[in-house]
């Protein structure tokens, strides 16, 4: 038994446990979400910080075939110097990477399901022992707060890997590898022995974001991987670290199970290099997984038509609030959601709808200035005390966002003012609150845009009925990843859910506990559908991995 088939039967439990899951869509984690000492012990965190700290100012020991001298480009939300050295690869050296990337294709396709899958589960595991050095590198690429980085950073994103692997798994044996073919004749059947081999499509680009640096890339990346595809990991200038982890530990794990290293590969760039459009076009690459703008997911859909893309981009979340029992429940509820990770999230709120004349709620008749303050005294209770708001707000991840934010109040009234807030711990820190404008529904210039950070618009309508037939008329023309609706109405709720599946969007209703619009749970919950100009593809189903490869058969006649 080789080394990889080894892995496979050390995980297989796991893996059966998480095929299982995404059948039943139940609850179900590997990985636990708790950066606890009673989960993890007394030492892993200190170990992990200390292994974060170890990166700065080094370079970062990684063989990048193609690459010329080094390049460090990160810099923390935190203010945290960081000076990580990654091998640059530049324009001119593309040919060769591409190359040594495709060296190991055959033996890896040749290998079989099992081995694949086996070595994929095995470089989760390894990047689960890390998961503290790694929950560090995220807070300090993203701005995520440490926690958040740690959940989303680390065990959610291990989870999201594995669904795409279970997927990938099912999907791959869901055709047996060999077949008697048996035609009844006059004298005697026709008898054929065929052959089905999984063959990958080629070279797997990953294009990675700022924000989520391993929760959007790492299920891209495994399902390609998995499927015999080598994968070329171009990372976001400003979150190198947490995929240089991830490629070391893939590496590793290759070289250990006798594979080329180079089936996993790290492209690190100079910003000005334009690396991602030179590698999406050539012809080797079949296979581009995309988190970020609109502007570059459109081009790399127009232009890299050698390959499939996967593309998750801008769209404007929408919340139609109609009514509510619970007023209090409502108001904390999205103004937890605005708040999270500062609103720089793809799932998070951006236009809030309701009638001009106010809404019914558990408290009576509530006007639009009482939502406003519904809303104001949420984010006091939230963000008001400077050391518990940085633990919810995390840092703004670029001068963009500022510079959005600042912009905001030109187009609208402002109603709650965004605040600064001082970290504790880091000095140079860059926090905001959240701000809500005031718009009126024919504002439509300036909600129907992704205005991407702490930004939310409180937009009047004349009804419910024109808050929702603007939802679905916004969101089938440029696209959105969530949709949420506050309505003790039964035919409020259906009229709402008719327009999220008319629009192509993932509706939730009456939020208000501790289940927020923008986080979706791995096993469970879909994110994106594929539906709607926000995205093209959804975490995590089936048509999600089975395009990464092909059943390519050959038959032969049996006596």
């Amino acid at each position: 038994m080789s080394q990889a088939t080894d892995f496979f039967a050390t995980h297989r439990t796991m893996l059966e446990e998480a095929v299982a899951a995404t059948r039943s869509r139940g609850y179900y984690s590997a990985f636990p979400e708790s950066p606890s000492p009673k989960v993890y012990g007394e030492t892993a965190a200190g170990v992990g910080a200390a292994a974060f700290e170890g990166w700065l100012g080094t370079e970062f020991p990684l063989s990048t075939p193609g690459c010329a001298g080094t390049v460090a480009t990160e810099k923390s939300p935190y203010g945290k110097a960081l000076d990580v050295r990654y091998p640059r690869v530049a324009p001119d050296g593309v040919p060769a990477l591409v190359e040594a990337a495709g060296a190991g294709l055959r033996v890896w396709r040749d290998a079989g399901v099992e081995a694949r899958v086996g070595v994929g589960l095995e470089i989760l595991k390894r990047l689960h022992a890390r998961v503290f050095e790694l929950a560090n590198a995220v807070q300090h690429t993203s701005g995520q707060a440490f926690v958040m980085a740690f959940q989303a950073g680390g065990a959610h994103a291990l989870d999201r890997a594995l669904e795409s692997i279970a997927y990938a798994y099912a999907e791959m044996t869901r055709v047996p590898e060999t077949a008697v073919w048996e035609k009844p004749g006059r004298d005697a059947p026709i008898r054929m022995e065929k052959t089905f081999t999984v063959t990958p499509r080629g070279l797997a680009l990953v294009v990675g974001c700022n924000t989520f640096p391993t929760w959007n890339s790492w299920p891209g990346l495994f399902a390609s991987l998995v499927t015999g595809n080598p994968v070329i990991v171009k990372p976001h200038p400003g979150a190198v670290l947490p995929l240089a982890i991830t490629v070391q530990a893939g590496q590793e794990v290759l070289a250990e199970a006798g594979f080329d290293p180079n089936l996993m590969t790290l492209a690190a760039e100079d910003p000005a290099d334009g690396l991602a459009a030179v590698l999406a076009v050539r012809p080797e690459v079949k296979l581009i997984d995309f988190t970020g703008g609109n502007v570059f997911g459109e081009w790399l859909e127009d232009n890299a038509r050698q390959a499939t893309v996967f593309t998750e981009k801008a769209g404007v979340n929408t919340v139609v609030i109609d009514s509510t029992a619970s007023f209090k429940g409502m108001c904390f509820n999205l103004a937890f959601s605005l708040a999270l990770y500062t609103g720089q999230m793809c799932t998070a709120p951006q236009n809030l709808y309701l009638p001009s004349d106010g809404i019914e709620t558990d408290d009576g008749h509530t006007s639009v200035d009482d939502v406003v303050a519904g809303l104001e005294a949420a984010f006091g209770k939230l963000l008001g005390d400077d050391a518990r708001a940085v633990e919810l707000l995390g840092g703004v991840v670029n001068t963009g966002v500022l510079e959005r934010l600042e912009k905001v109040g030109s187009v609208g009234t402002v109603a709650i003012a965004s605040r600064e807030v001082r970290h504790p711990t880091y000095d140079d820190a860059v926090v905001r609150t959240p701000t809500v404008v005031l718009l009126d529904v024919t504002d439509s210039s300036t909600y129907e845009r992704e205005c991407f950070g702490p930004v939310a618009y409180l937009i009047t309508t004349g009804s419910t009925a024109e808050s929702i037939e603007t939802f679905r008329r916004t969101a089938n023309e440029h696209g959105a990843m969530t949709a949420s609706v506050y309505s003790t109405s039964d035919e409020t709720i259906a009229a709402m859910r008719s327009a999220a599946l008319d629009a192509g969007v993932a509706l939730s209703e009456n939020l208000t506990g501790q289940v927020f619009v923008n986080q979706s749970a791995a096993f469970s919950d879909f994110h994106g559908t594929g539906a709607n100009p926000a995205a093209n593809a959804t975490f995590t189903d089936g048509a999600y991995v089975a395009s990464r490869f092909r059943f390519i058969q050959s038959r032969r006649h049996l006596p």
